[in-house]
């Protein structure tokens, strides 16, 4: 393939990815380190009295046509981050180390981050273990029953992530189906979304239960290229079911665990919509919820456009930390490749 073929393949795709990632992306890093400040001005007023008036000067906000405040792009440095990291409550918290941890949930960027990243590395292992026990079982079962039971496992994926949450919501709270039946199994009452433990708790039992079947079906296609020759080859050698899983399968899968734990792992950091199906944020919030509550307009109509965005570039520079150690190996097995 010469150079002008290769660039009329390649070129699109490369524009697009500029237009739509790169561009955003430098976008969002440049107001990171930018505030939107409101406009003011010095007027006159004058009050009168039964006794006179008076004049007094006052700093009122600059107001459009449209009656909303300008604001004026300033240059601000690392103030966001500062601001968003809050260095001096932290380093107050880690001087008393019994109360550090009560200390950093009260700082907002703290209290996501430890829930993102528990949201994110609690449900990994889940997901692959159960994806790959529910992939053995379903390639045990016999062709007439393998269909069914794959579109009934794939089901839960289907579901879009908010109306699943919601639905799971509605089973639990108040006098939902399901915590009525525990309160009659358990003869007391049950609230459910009294307290943040609990909340989390069902969260992450939703994402395991929403994502498995991603993990399944990725696990499922690769066991029906495991060759048969090996498998028996190691029943000949005395291998047990639990050696062929450990020396045959899970080997021959290993790629594909990797890809699932890097799809997983991306998804999971960027949780969004179980806040906002949970109604969490009152007890729970994730980097990338508190990024959209400062794009909230205040009582004033303004917006911190800056903060979000040293919040969004913090997120993808977790999302980056987090991933690094599986694609060093990744990099590694295709070196030794």
């Amino acid at each position: 393939m010469n150079n002008r073929t290769f660039w009329w393949f390649v070129g699109p795709s490369l524009f697009m990815m500029v237009l739509f990632i790169a561009g955003p992306l430098v976008g969002v890093a440049v107001q990171s380190f930018q505030q939107q400040r409101a406009s003011f001005e010095t007027v006159e007023r004058e009050s009168c009295t039964p006794f006179g008036c008076t004049t007094e000067e006052a700093t009122v906000p600059i107001t459009g046509d449209d009656g909303r405040i300008i604001t004026r792009t300033v240059w601000v440095g690392w103030d966001n981050y500062a601001a968003l990291l809050n260095g001096p409550a932290v380093r107050n918290a880690l001087a008393n180390p019994g109360d550090a941890l009560r200390q950093l949930a009260q700082i907002p960027f703290w209290d996501a981050l430890r829930f993102t990243v528990t949201f994110a590395l609690v449900t990994l292992p889940l997901v692959i273990v159960l994806g790959l026990l529910l992939a053995l079982a379903v390639n045990t079962l016999t062709e007439q029953l393998k269909g069914p039971t794959i579109f009934v496992t794939l089901l839960p994926f289907i579901i879009t992530p908010v109306i699943g949450a919601l639905a799971i919501r509605w089973l639990f709270i108040g006098d939902g189906i399901l915590t009525a039946g525990l309160e009659r199994l358990l003869q007391q009452e049950i609230a459910m979304f009294a307290q943040g433990w609990t909340i989390e708790l069902m969260m992450l039992g939703y994402r395991v239960w929403h994502v498995v079947p991603f993990a399944f079906v990725i696990f499922y296609a690769g066991l029906q290229t495991v060759a048969s020759e090996r498998l028996e080859a190691a029943g000949i050698d005395g291998a047990t079911r639990w050696q062929k899983l450990r020396h045959v399968i899970v080997p021959h899968l290993m790629p594909l665990i990797v890809f699932v734990s890097l799809i997983h792992l991306m998804d999971s950091y960027r949780v969004f919509d179980e806040i906002v199906g949970f109604s969490a944020s009152g007890y729970r919030i994730s980097l990338q919820w508190l990024t959209y509550d400062f794009l909230i307009p205040d009582e004033s109509g303004n917006r911190s456009i800056g903060r979000a965005s040293a919040s969004a570039v913090l997120t993808m520079i977790g999302i980056v930390v987090i991933l690094i150690p599986l694609l060093r190996n990744t990099w590694k097995e295709q070196r030794q490749a």
